[in-house]
């Protein structure tokens, strides 16, 4: 297990996507945020209702010890009540890429 982590936040919109990855990356609580352009289309179920839409994904490359601050950020910048946001452990990966995500998120 290393100590590079990946989130997953879907976004309502391109214009809401663009400014949490970025405020990330500037904030140095991500090394990389890609937006997956391409809609996600989401069936959820909502307040008893199923519920369906078109997102867009961010995926974030970050470490365990920013988590804590990349959630309090992202939950500060959506739009949404309750949004997605799933960190995931990266196994292995290439050293100098993770090498790299640990020096791009110090403070």
């Amino acid at each position: 297990m290393t100590s590079v982590i990946v989130v997953l936040v879907t976004c309502p919109s391109r214009a809401a996507a663009r400014r949490i990855a970025r405020t990330l990356v500037e904030q140095r609580l991500a090394a990389c945020v890609n937006i997956v352009s391409a809609p996600v289309h989401s069936i959820y179920r909502w307040q008893g209702k199923i519920e369906q839409a078109r997102e867009l994904l961010l995926i974030i490359k970050t470490v365990r010890s920013r988590w804590k601050a990349v959630l309090q950020q992202v939950r500060s910048l959506h739009s949404y009540q309750v949004p997605e946001i799933l960190a995931l452990p990266v196994g292995e990966g290439l050293p100098a890429y993770l090498r790299w995500v640990r020096q791009s998120c110090r403070s």
